[in-house]
């Protein structure tokens, strides 16, 4: 995994792992304010999906979209592509307060939308969603990318499913990023359009802990959040914290920032802990501390057969896309459920909506 600056721009190249044949699966790109819209692409195209045209109102978004995958055509409008019947599919990582609007008008057009986290930044939006889902049967699916498109994560998910630490009882998660205030759009400081820490890359943790924890539900037992050290951006939260109990009695406690040092070798040292009953599991994401090209995807396993480590990079890949786009074709519930992916962001509204605000 090629070490970048920030996570903004974290877009993972897998190998290629066609579902369909060529041709048989066309999607487009609307929205190009966020750099996950690249890894969204990535894991479609090599999933065997046809990325056919996008569109963007920036034309250097654009411009630069459009030198990342030579042959895309180019739309005059969004409603040329909501109007294609060749398109099934819109990826979209729009501003995350217009998200959801974006996701209405793509399914509301017969299409299934696949957008970036976080998928909306407000109860009233989930709700409509849900309305729209209900409406049309398309889908509403997100990128939680700190999960689906990180071998080390799709791998300790494996290792759940075979028992290997028994019954998940805690989910311990960090996520750090680097802020890189410089190259960030002013969107990414008004709370409102970014929905707030806990909402935006909140919403990984969250996501992870009901996925490896297999709950349907949870509660936000304390939230908190602050602005340490950015008062030039008195909207902007550069620190949160949040605990959650879920309904099969499953603890998180998770930690996310914007305080990755520069002397860090990538943009932050995402770890997570999942504690079962008969072990535990760790991931060191996107590196090794002090192994300077070491790369990321380490897993370290402890239960009572034995302690192990695998270091997965480029040997696990990344089985969602193709789920995603069977699931497209078929009508099937293979890649997410729509009830976690609304779930995941009900969560991280509320975690966000009863923060404490840390003087």
């Amino acid at each position: 995994m090629a070490a970048v600056s920030d996570g903004m721009n974290f877009a993972p190249k897998g190998k290629p792992s066609p579902v369909v044949k060529q041709g048989e699966f066309a999607f487009a790109a609307i929205g190009l304010d966020h750099g996950h819209i690249y890894g969204q692409c990535n894991g479609l195209m090599e999933a065997g999906a046809a990325l056919k045209s996008v569109y963007d109102p920036d034309p250097e978004k654009l411009e630069r979209f459009c030198q990342t995958y030579p042959g895309v055509k180019r739309a005059a409008a969004e409603d040329e592509i909501l109007s294609d019947p060749e398109v099934r599919l819109v990826a979209a990582a729009a501003v995350p307060s217009e998200r959801c609007a974006l996701g209405l008008r793509v399914m509301s057009a017969g299409k299934d939308y696949f957008t970036d986290k976080t998928p909306l930044t407000s109860l009233e939006q989930l709700d409509a969603a849900k309305a729209k889902v209900k409406e049309t049967g398309r889908k509403y699916m997100v990128y939680y990318s700190e999960r689906l498109h990180v071998e080390s994560a799709v791998f300790a998910g494996q290792l759940v499913e075979q028992g290997a630490i028994g019954r998940v009882i805690q989910v311990l998660g960090m996520g750090p990023h680097r802020l890189g205030a410089a190259g960030r759009p002013g969107w990414f400081f008004k709370k409102e359009k970014y929905g707030g820490i806990l909402c935006d890359i909140g919403s990984h943790q969250i996501e992870q802990f009901l996925f490896y924890t297999g709950a349907k539900d949870a509660a936000v037992v304390h939230s908190q959040v602050a602005n340490y050290n950015n008062p030039q951006y008195p909207e902007f939260e550069d620190f949160g914290d949040a605990s959650l109990v879920a309904d099969n009695g499953a603890t998180n406690y998770f930690r996310v920032d914007w305080f990755t040092p520069d002397g860090l070798q990538i943009w932050g040292d995402g770890r997570l802990f999942i504690l079962g009953t008969e072990g535990f599991i760790e991931q060191r994401k996107y590196m090794q501390f002090g192994e300077k090209g070491s790369g990321g995807n380490h897993v370290y396993l402890a239960n009572k057969h034995e302690e192990t480590y695998h270091n997965v990079d480029g040997k696990v890949g990344y089985p969602y896309f193709g789920q995603l786009i069977l699931d497209c074709l078929n009508r099937t519930e293979n890649a997410m459920t729509q009830e976690h992916a609304f779930k995941a962001a009900e969560l991280c509204v509320k975690a966000q909506m009863q923060a404490v605000k840390i003087a």
